[in-house]
């Protein structure tokens, strides 16, 4: 069965595996519906207590969020056996990283970066749809939610005035 015609097909999650439980956002993207807005929603605790690092912390907390996610994405698609299952969640959490670099902590913030990153993950203006859709691996899920964590960082940026 292709990915397209197994969209709602359930994960073969095995619930003692870390691996499995981290890629799911520790089980966020297991719910029915818009498993990527719950997973954005469940990062927003772990971004809040990182904002409460000095930058250099939050960034390397970030970098290697990035690093393991591509660990955790390829290997939980393919114990799956489905390449960016909607369960998987971790590119998720590490696009609401991004989003929020050096972003100062606010419910405003929270809510327009929450927002403008869902946007950009559910538009996939380009270049992220074709990332999207030409590159594979734990890579290829992890590179198109990283993009648009960046946008939407930019987007908190401009809004805030701090690029002109």
């Amino acid at each position: 069965m292709t990915d397209s015609a197994n969209n709602s097909a359930k994960p073969k999650l095995q619930p003692r595996n870390l691996t499995h439980w981290a890629a799911v956002g520790f089980g966020s993207g297991l719910a029915p519906k818009a498993p990527g807005t719950f997973g954005s929603l469940a990062a927003i605790p772990l971004v809040m207590l990182m904002m409460q690092l000095p930058l250099w912390g939050y960034l390397a907390v970030t970098v290697l969020a990035c690093v393991i996610g591509n660990y955790l994405c390829g290997r939980t698609a393919d114990d799956f056996g489905y390449h960016d299952h909607p369960a998987i969640v971790w590119d998720e959490f590490a696009g609401m990283m991004v989003t929020f670099i050096a972003i100062p902590l606010s419910w405003q913030n929270l809510l327009l970066g929450f927002v403008l990153f869902r946007f950009f993950d559910i538009i996939k203006p380009w270049p992220i749809r074709w990332l999207d859709r030409h590159v594979h691996g734990g890579f290829g899920i992890m590179v198109d939610d990283l993009l648009a964590g960046a946008m939407a960082w930019l987007g908190l940026m401009l809004l805030q005035g701090y690029v002109h």
